[in-house]
């Protein structure tokens, strides 16, 4: 999984004079697992919205990026009980807040599900086109492969990097080109992911192209709601005939 990143605010002290200076301070932590070794403890100290001053556990001591923050630096890294404290902080900070993460959202799976289509394929490229597109799942790492016939096929796929929806989840999209067969060929896309038992499956269907499939569907619609809307009129015209008839008293 990439490098994951969790921030704490730490201290906010602010100053305003007729400029609106303002000098503050925030501690994060940089991680790539649960272990105290992939992590990394971050203080870094902000004035006039510009970091100035950082420490690192990575680097172990104080640095500055301005003229104040080079001062400083020297004069923090001369402080042996403060030198202390920075560098406890990683595994008294970091670490239980990154485990309590971990247990509460990393170790945590959502399984995808799959859209399997047939697109337009580029000009000059092959006569067909399929997309499998998954959806919705996490963590990030996942296997999306092609079959044709059971057999893996390799020929003509292009794959996107797992795109990152911003709320956890992710999507990907795979891509065959191909020149349909005259026999009844078997094309499935295959995923691989964690948080499934097994490899899902979805199979093509070449019955009928997908934009051939709409149009059926649209008629089809078409047809059943002008079937209801005749019946509907049919029925309304027999009551209204019934209830206007004029009555001839019998001699």
């Amino acid at each position: 999984m990439a490098s994951s990143c969790l921030s704490f605010l730490f201290l906010f002290i602010g100053l305003h004079a007729a400029d609106g200076f303002m000098h503050f301070a925030t501690d994060r932590c940089v991680f790539n697992s649960s272990e105290l070794k992939d992590m990394e403890f971050i203080r870094s100290y902000y004035y006039n919205k510009m970091e100035v001053t950082r420490f690192s556990s990575k680097v172990n001591k104080h640095v500055g990026f301005t003229e104040l923050g080079v001062r400083n630096a020297a004069y923090w890294n001369n402080n042996t009980s403060l030198m202390a404290m920075m560098r406890a902080q990683k595994e008294r900070y970091c670490l239980p807040h990154i485990q309590v993460l971990y247990r509460a959202v990393l170790t945590k799976s959502a399984p995808p599900y799959v859209r399997l289509r047939s697109v337009t394929p580029p000009r000059g490229k092959h006569s067909s086109m399929l997309v499998c597109s998954v959806f919705d799942f996490f963590p990030q790492k996942i296997i999306v492969r092609w079959t044709r016939d059971g057999r893996p096929e390799t020929s003509g796929v292009t794959s996107t990097d797992e795109l990152a929806d911003g709320d956890w989840y992710y999507q990907v999209h795979s891509h065959l080109e191909y020149t349909p067969s005259t026999s009844r060929e078997k094309i499935s896309c295959v995923v691989e992911h964690i948080s499934l038992s097994k490899p899902l499956v979805t199979d093509w269907d070449p019955s009928m192209p997908e934009s051939e499939r709409n149009k059926f569907a649209i008629g089809a619609s078409g047809l059943v709601l002008g079937l209801t809307l005749s019946l509907a009129g049919f029925i309304y015209y027999q009551r209204k005939a019934r209830g206007g008839r004029i009555l001839v008293p019998n001699n």
